[in-house]
């Protein structure tokens, strides 16, 4: 029997703890944009979960300011739209190059959906009562975008308890009210 050699890691998860908004900064290198229904889709996880990450940061000790690594989004929903006056932050010491692959890779390690998954995704809390209203909301998509994914799981099940308009007008004054007349 082979014994596997153990691996230590760091854990700065374990060392979480609130600091001053105020001493919180952004970094001036990240490539990272975030459009903004996927903003208000953080602000909406933020407002229904609560703060579930903290804020990844180095100290700059010279200016007595922490940061910003990873989290810059949940660090501006925090300060912009909660006004939160303490962060949930954990601290790593790098170096500027260190810290700015380390960017990179905590944007790029949360990986995209798969248009398949996300369609089984919908199809399940379809399946669990959820309208597609609702789908829209708490998964910050457009009506269309649901449609579409269900499609791509097979139209019967799909839209067994979906009611279906007699003409498009219809649809579009259910779906889009507001969006007539524009």
């Amino acid at each position: 029997m082979v014994k596997k050699k153990k691996t230590t890691i760091e854990m700065p998860v374990l060392n979480t703890r609130l600091v001053a908004a105020t001493k919180v900064i952004a970094n001036d290198y990240n490539p990272n944009k975030v459009a903004p229904p996927e903003f208000d889709l953080l602000v909406l996880s933020i407002k229904e979960d609560g703060m579930t990450q903290p804020i990844v940061t180095y100290y700059d000790e010279t200016n007595d300011v922490y940061i910003v690594v990873d989290g810059f989004h949940r660090y501006r929903a925090c300060t912009e739209v909660f006004h939160l006056e303490e962060l949930p932050i954990v601290t790593i010491n790098q170096s500027l190059s260190n810290r700015m692959a380390s960017t990179v890779r905590h944007n790029r390690a949360r990986g995209t959906h798969q248009i398949q998954s996300m369609a089984d995704l919908v199809l399940k809390l379809s399946r669990n009562g959820w309208k597609d209203i609702e789908i829209c909301k708490h998964l910050g998509m457009e009506m269309e975008e649901v449609i579409k994914l269900k499609q791509a799981t097979g139209l019967r099940e799909a839209f067994s308890s979906h009611e279906f308009s007699r003409s498009w007008e219809e649809f579009e004054a259910r779906y889009y009210p507001g969006e007539a007349n524009e």
